[in-house]
């Protein structure tokens, strides 16, 4: 669907096969594992089997000695790290604690910590190797629960660590002084909630709570380095931000960025969690002690219990109404589990959770925790599928106690071009109400729901997107083929969508434009494969490639016209001259003669692009609960959401769809077990329990296209936010189907079960 079209584009919103297709399809793509070197070492790492414990001595003697082991090294090996924070593209991190999740220095501070780690002719001998390593700890209580370790009693994580007051997301913040494992308080007021609160006729108050949860990317972390004899280090990994990675190393490692070099191999999804770095740091100092390669790549249970998933949260959430269906204030206190180290989604969260709406008087307080597990890590439009799915929650029920259609109550209510979010900012163009709109007029909102236990959902939400700087150069060669270089890992399709809009501003077929993604010393620095900014960030770079690659062709036209470049335009792939109509060259015919005008057009740019444009997105869905098992199934999924202008539609839609599959089990069924020391008890697929095809319906995606003013193709970002309405929307169809709110992800069968059994009780016992 599309409800706004400004330009008619030739390449754009055409569906061409993408440039990578055959090689991932044939298995001929080269992913990080498959990468390998003459005479590279495997690498392990020993992980704490405590949650929380000093290190009180290590002895890694009888593991040297083991023959095979070229090298054994602890986080007494790396140097120092400073105390200072580092833009991370969609968050700021911390070098020191960086360093620590890296290698434990002196405490371990969640299961599956590193420790150790070992270099050996191969897996088996390094495996054999780290059970040679000896550890003695002593053992710390652990802190597992966010509620827990605010307590001024609780044991301290960090017992240097105070807590930061900020007013925003971003904002450095002020230190209290205050010893805790509060990490930061993020407070965001619009106008006077308790006004606003007297102006009102219905409330509606509850608390919810989310789990851990995984990105699921199917590929583990991997990293091959070699730490060369003049100091600098190559890198061959699957990461999702190779020129951020670099910046990490050189800070962790004390090492010239300049000397670092990375190469980016395919990528087995991410979705956030290949942001940080894990095993190319340890796997570097390996390489520097043996003097060869050394390759490392994680067990499915060292990516469960070692890297970071999105963060547990608690969430109280109150919102008060008028008669008529107006919104009139919204308070929120949002508790987010950071892990082990400072740093969860809760500033992005705040900001998400009431944005789909123009509410006047808003309170949102947010506390930053951290408790003995992995360090929290991004996960698609990070924070915001949580909050959203307690504001969303809320919404409905306001809906109810007043009779107001649910999605005509988020209409009335809906924000729009000039409101204000929470934090102050006034939103710019955008598609909110439009998916809204979209979705009314679906034939699956004037269908019925034909049968008992049968409930729909809707829900809305919001991502603010990202821009971040992106570098890119494009060469014309003879045949009339353009070469694009750029820097930023694909991840979702992104080769063929810059393909595509290179193709559309030389006139050319997007098969006509060779992509590539090059090392960070063959092109300049590209932001992360984050934030959904990598198609929208290159844009803006490939608008102005193209430009001064189509100035300089126009000279060339000129000289061979023998007249002034001013006397020279360029449209729809074709050189003409302004004042002798029969001379034209198309850009192919152009491209064969450079060489005969002045040799070979190659050009690049930078840039740091701003004004993202902010996505929407309302999704509705229709369930079956068995009210004698719980389990819930989706009859009918159907997703509206603001893409600005889908480059290609197929993979936009791939991405709504993608999104919404993951918030279903994040809705339904993934959650991480802990016993009682902070043990992970389900680090596997097996237990694990992602959705399969089996659990998932046809996924209907609804295209709304609002262009976005501030990009010369009008692109937003799509990834990221088909993720934050299901969680919402699931819960309100269930409420719908049975009868019970459920008020802790996830909504698994023997959780709605209970809920059920409750209900019952609390009718029995009031007749």
């Amino acid at each position: 669907m599309t409800t706004v079209e400004e330009r008619n584009y030739k390449v754009i919103g055409t569906r061409p096969i993408r440039h990578d297709g055959a090689d991932k399809v044939t298995g001929r793509a080269i992913y990080g594992i498959d990468f390998h070197l003459t005479g590279e070492l495997w690498g392990k790492i020993l992980r704490s089997p405590h949650a929380h414990a000093n290190i009180v001595r290590i002895d890694t003697s009888k593991a040297e000695a083991l023959p095979g082991v070229r090298a054994v090294i602890t986080g007494a090996d790396l140097p120092v790290a400073a105390d200072m924070e580092l833009d991370d593209g969609e968050t700021s991190i911390n070098t020191m604690h960086l360093s620590n999740n890296v290698m434990a220095h002196k405490k371990a501070l969640y299961r599956g910590h590193a420790v150790a780690a070992v270099a050996a002719d191969n897996q088996h001998i390094a495996e054999d190797a780290l059970a040679l390593i000896e550890v003695e700890y002593e053992v710390l209580p652990p802190v597992l629960v966010g509620r827990d370790a605010m307590k001024p009693d609780a044991p301290l994580l960090h017992p240097e660590q105070t807590t930061k007051t900020m007013a925003y997301r971003f904002d450095p913040g002020t230190d209290t002084g205050t010893k805790s494992n509060v990490a930061g308080r993020t407070e965001m007021r619009l106008g006077d909630v308790e006004a606003g609160f007297k102006k009102a006729d219905v409330i509606v108050e509850r608390e919810f709570t989310t789990n851990w949860v995984h990105q699921g990317y199917i590929e583990a972390q991997n990293a091959t380095v070699l730490w060369n004899n003049d100091d600098s280090i190559q890198v061959w990994n699957s990461s999702q931000g190779t020129f951020n990675q670099r910046q990490l190393m050189a800070e962790i490692l004390k090492h010239p960025v300049s000397k670092i070099r990375i190469t980016p191999q395919e990528i087995g999804g991410g979705f956030g969690g290949k942001i940080p770095v894990y095993l190319e740091v340890p796997a570097a100092v390996l390489s520097k002690r043996s003097g060869r390669p050394v390759k490392m790549m994680m067990s499915r249970s060292e990516v469960f219990e070692g890297t970071g998933p999105a963060s547990c949260s608690l969430m109280v959430c109150k919102m008060r109404a008028t008669r008529d269906g107006k919104i009139t204030a919204a308070y929120a206190e949002l508790v987010f589990e950071a892990g082990a180290f400072p740093g969860s989604a809760v500033g992005a969260g705040a900001q998400g959770m009431f944005t789909t709406y123009n509410i006047e008087n808003v309170l949102i307080d947010a506390y930053d925790v951290v408790v003995n597990k992995p360090k929290s890590a991004a996960y698609r439009s990070p924070g915001t599928p949580q909050t959203c799915y307690a504001a969303e929650s809320v919404v409905d029920e306001l809906a109810k106690k007043l009779g107001i259609d649910p999605l005509e109550f988020r209409i009335k209510n809906a924000a729009r071009e000039g409101d204000r979010r929470a934090d102050g900012v006034q939103h710019p163009v955008m598609g909110n109400i439009e998916c809204m709109e979209a979705l009314k007029a679906t034939d699956h909102y004037k269908s019925g729901l034909g049968g008992p236990n049968r409930g729909r959902g809707v829900a809305s939400g919001y991502w603010g997107n990202a821009g971040m700087p992106a570098s890119c150069a494009v060469s014309i060669n003879p045949d009339g083929t353009v070469s694009l270089a750029e820097g930023s890992p694909d991840i979702g399709g992104s080769r063929v969508s810059l393909a595509m809009m290179t193709a559309e501003s030389f006139g050319i077929p997007a098969e006509d434009v060779i992509p590539s993604i090059k090392d960070t010393d063959s092109i300049g620095y590209n932001g992360l494969t984050a934030g959904s900014s990598t198609t929208l960030r290159n844009g803006v770079a490939i608008a102005q490639v193209a430009k001064q690659a189509v100035d300089l062709m126009r000279a060339r036209a000129a000289r061979l016209w023998e007249t002034d470049v001013d006397n020279v335009d360029f449209a729809d792939g074709v050189f003409f001259s302004k004042a002798e109509s029969e001379l034209k060259l198309t850009f192919k015919e152009l491209a064969g003669k450079l060489m005969e005008t002045g040799g070979p057009i190659s050009t690049a740019a930078s840039v740091a692009p701003r004004g993202a444009g902010p996505s929407f997105s309302t999704h509705m869905v229709d369930v079956e609960v068995d009210p004698e098992t719980g389990k819930v199934d989706i009859l009918k999924y159907t997703a509206a959401q603001d893409v600005g202008v889908a480059i290609h539609p197929s993979y936009v839609e791939g991405q709504v769809q993608g999104g919404a599959a993951q918030g279903v089990g994040w809705a339904l069924n993934e959650e991480y077990f802990y016993d009682g020391d902070g043990r992970m008890v389900n680090s596997s697929y097996l237990d694990y329990r992602m959705p399969t095809s089996l659990d998932l319906p046809d996924i209907d995606a609804i295209l709304v296209q609002v262009p976005n003013p501030d990009h010369p193709f009008g692109v937003r970002g799509v990834a990221e936010i088909s993720i934050v309405p299901p969680l919402g929307a699931l819960a309100n169809a269930i409420e719908a189907a049975v009868g019970v709110r459920m008020q802790e992800l996830p909504m698994a069968p023997h959780k709605i079960v209970k809920a059920l059994w409750d209900k019952e009780s609390e009718s029995n016992g009031a007749g």
